[in-house]
């Protein structure tokens, strides 16, 4: 069952992560439904009201944690000049440069770590977003990693995907990302540009509703054969996986964790990435090969390289974490808050 709350597009600054009207109603929702318990997750529109009104009613919370909404004003921790924070711990006395008003945010700041103090548990998808977040303030000792999962691949996967490279023997890197500074475009497309070969192929991702993700880009002017793949879902993921043999995931800010490289690791596929953050705690790359964020373009380069000499494109799947996986590690969290309140009664 879903309940809709409308709020006003035009919003104060307080109103944005604490609105008395939406706790109101959120209140008045947990009158009504009598939970045992309240998964708080995603809650930059509706606020900490969620846990103000638990708490009224004695309703214990597991708060999830996807990103840095708890910890910076800007959500990701990426500046207002498009590059990496590489605060850590987090002090808000050092978000001077990037808030509107330092006052307001550092209301904003102590608010969100007292209400982050009232939740049973907090779940982080990977140990670097627990671990400084917890260092940053945000919810000592309550912390647990609990990891997101992902659409593992149809059985019909891997016979497409041989299909194809019996078709095409050329290696195909691919890339999800968008053309942004802040996923790593900009040293893809120089470490390419680079690259002296030709006999391979590259595919980018059509992210945007309307088209225009690649519309200013000349993909011609890479190295190998590129071309652009259209938005996927859940549902057609596995037939653009079927067509990459490499994923390049060259993100320059440091992730809470890396959805497309499990996706990619569920299906046997290489990846090349940045030292960013949770996306590296699969522990399928070895530490000395993971790029540092903001190295030259022609450390990428090298690996291309080296990737297209060994031309080894019949990988081991590495295992992750599945949608079943979460659905049972959290039914654990569950039991546990609930049992932790049947032992205190």
């Amino acid at each position: 069952m879903n309940f809709l709350i409308n709020v006003p597009k035009h919003r104060s600054y307080a109103e944005m992560y604490n609105n008395p009207e939406v706790t109101a109603r959120l209140a008045e929702l947990i009158s009504a439904l009598q939970p045992d318990l309240v998964h708080a997750h995603c809650v930059q529109e509706i606020g900490t009201g969620i846990i103000a009104a638990a708490e009224a009613s004695d309703v214990p919370v597991i708060l999830s944690v996807h990103d840095f909404w708890w910890l910076c004003d800007r959500q990701f921790m990426v500046k207002v000049d498009d590059k990496y924070c590489r605060q850590s711990p987090v002090r808000i006395e050092d978000c001077k440069g990037c808030v509107d008003s330092f006052w307001a945010a550092r209301t904003r700041f102590a608010h969100l770590q007292e209400m982050g103090r009232k939740a049973a548990v907090v779940t982080y998808p990977s140990n670097f977003a627990k671990e400084l977040s917890e260092a940053s303030g945000f919810a000592p000792r309550l912390g647990v990693v609990w990891e997101n999962g992902v659409q593992l691949p149809e059985e019909v996967f891997f016979a497409k995907q041989a299909e194809r490279r019996r078709k095409d023997d050329r290696m195909t890197f691919g890339f999800v990302g968008g053309p942004s500074g802040i996923k790593g475009w900009p040293q893809i497309k120089r470490a390419f540009s680079q690259v002296e070969r030709q006999d391979f192929c590259g595919l980018v991702v059509e992210g945007s509703l309307d088209g225009s993700w690649w519309r200013q880009s000349d993909l011609k002017r890479l190295s190998g054969e590129w071309s652009i793949h259209p938005r996927f879902n859940q549902e057609t993921m596995d037939d653009f996986y079927a067509r990459i043999d490499v994923l390049l995931f060259m993100s320059q800010w440091k992730e809470t964790f890396g959805l497309a490289i499990r996706e990619a690791l569920a299906r046997g596929i290489k990846v090349i990435q940045t030292d960013s953050g949770g996306t590296v705690e699969h522990g399928a790359t070895k530490p000395e090969d993971l790029i540092r964020i903001g190295a030259p373009s022609d450390v990428l380069r090298r690996q291309l390289d080296a990737t297209l000499a060994e031309y080894t494109r019949q990988r081991e799947i590495h295992p992750v974490t599945s949608f079943d996986d979460q659905a049972r590690a959290f039914a654990g969290l569950v039991g546990q808050v609930l049992d932790g309140l049947d032992r205190a009664a």
